[in-house]
């Protein structure tokens, strides 16, 4: 039997899809990275989880109000805005991580502290050119880091979100 999904339902189920697996790495990051594994996370860290979370919130709103076509280009834009910069900062990450020992960065102050004393921006700067505490691979699964594996949940959700375009785009 061959099921026919239409435009409506596909766009309402890979926005769901979306926000099923970023949820799903915000879990796994608190729960089993941070809960299990007593990993703290690094500033950069932080941003990815900030950026994915942002992603999750546009995938579910996307998903629940399900527009037109011109409604779901807006919402599938921004989180092309925003799987850039999280791409970017996965790659800024894995560079860190991949730097020789005599050329990391040196550990700064932590990010609780910069935002109590520093500008926003300051504090913004300071954390895209990351630190040594970046650059520590503390675990790996499958041979990869964190940010490897973070750079590759990044991928998958550009090709999904990709695909949103595309799909869009079929009459």
């Amino acid at each position: 039997m061959l099921v026919v999904i239409n435009r409506f339902e596909r766009s309402r189920l890979l926005n769901l899809a979306g926000f099923i697996i970023c949820v799903a790495a915000m879990l796994f990051a608190i729960f089993y990275l941070q809960g299990v594994l007593y990993l703290t996370p690094c500033p950069l860290c932080i941003i990815d989880r900030v950026l994915i979370s942002a992603m999750a919130v546009i995938f579910l709103v996307a998903a629940i109000h399900n527009p037109q076509v011109k409604g779901r280009l807006i919402y599938a834009a921004i989180n092309l805005l925003l799987v850039i910069s999280a791409l970017l900062v996965a790659l800024r990450h894995v560079w860190l991580q991949h730097l020789p020992a005599d050329q990391v960065p040196e550990c700064g102050a932590g990010l609780s502290f910069m935002l109590d004393v520093l500008p926003l921006w300051e504090v913004i700067e300071k954390v895209f050119t990351g630190s040594g505490e970046c650059a520590e691979v503390q675990w790996r699964f499958l041979g990869m880091s964190i940010p490897e594996q973070t750079l590759l949940l990044f991928t998958g959700l550009l090709v999904l979100i990709v695909f949103q375009f595309i799909s869009k785009a079929e009459k």
